[in-house]
């Protein structure tokens, strides 16, 4: 047993490091444009991620399909049954629905399921990525602004390669080496970078309620773990893609989501940074446990 958290500790201590190093970068004061980088990151470093991975790995589309339609059912039980627990707990929904919907299986998710899963565990991990990324920026936009804008959902570059990584896999297509070599390289950008950014970000986080935090993070966990049985039992996942899909409910809070709560309802920016930045911390307990005892 010893062995075996040991193992699961080397997965996870790589990722907290990396997370750490932005960290400091933020109490030193070190030059760091959160906004450049994340930008960076969504139209450059994910679509190319995704092309590179997609189109080398050996992964069926149909099952990568049935990953997304996961991904997609765990943002509307997420949001399901905690638009239920935010009208019991009196909380505003346009506050705190968002945070609790969808969780960073970017920043934390693909590096872990990498490390945990190998190759396979992440291409099926991009599976949700791609259904959170187009969510948060869509429905978690939305409901803190109270507007929708279709025009980010069909300009964000994210869709194409999606589309484009399905077309080579379901064809047996190989992008032409040079092409192929640079997409490598820019892929490469991503999960350092986010894990970089992450660590930055929680360091300017202000918490306001640490109980609220806490009763948050456990109803959220509490959800995951419905949500990721559930989806496990009826789409019959197993191997990578069970695994991968655990996980990925697992996932603590999503930063993303605070940026739209902080421009929006800024009165509750201080809760949801909290609840954030707990639901972060306690990976370093639940990710080990779900890796040894459920994984």
């Amino acid at each position: 047993m010893d062995h075996l958290f040991l193992n699961v500790l080397n997965v996870v201590l790589p990722v907290l490091i990396c997370a750490g190093i932005g960290y400091a970068l933020a109490v030193i004061k070190a030059p760091y444009d959160n906004k450049v980088i994340g930008g960076i990151v969504s139209r450059v470093g994910y679509p190319t991620l995704i092309i590179s991975h997609l189109s080398t790995t050996q992964i069926a589309v149909g099952t990568f399909l049935d990953v997304m339609m996961a991904a997609a059912l765990a943002i509307a039980g997420f949001g399901l049954l905690g638009l239920v627990a935010l009208k019991l707990m009196r909380l505003p929904v346009r506050a705190f629905l968002t945070p609790l919907m969808h969780g960073n299986v970017g920043n934390i998710g693909l590096p872990i399921t990498l490390l945990a899963l190998g190759d396979a565990g992440m291409a099926y991990t991009m599976a949700f990525v791609v259904v959170v990324l187009i969510s948060i920026f869509t429905i978690g936009m939305w409901i803190p602004a109270g507007e929708f804008s279709p025009k980010k959902l069909a300009t964000s570059p994210i869709i194409y390669a999606v589309a484009l990584s399905l077309v080579l896999m379901a064809t047996g297509t190989s992008l032409p080496q040079p092409v192929a070599k640079s997409f490598d390289i820019l892929g490469g950008l991503s999960i350092p970078l986010m894990l970089l950014t992450l660590g930055h970000t929680l360091a300017t986080l202000r918490i306001k309620s640490l109980g609220r935090a806490v009763s948050l993070t456990a109803l959220h966990l509490l959800m995951a773990a419905v949500i990721a049985s559930a989806l496990v039992w009826s789409f019959g996942f197993t191997g990578a893609e069970r695994g991968a899909v655990i996980l990925c409910c697992l996932m603590p809070s999503s930063v993303a989501t605070y940026l739209f709560i902080d421009q929006h309802v800024p009165e509750y920016g201080p809760d949801v940074a909290g609840f954030i930045l707990v639901s972060t911390l306690s990976t370093i307990l639940v990710l080990p446990l779900a890796l040894s005892y459920w994984i």
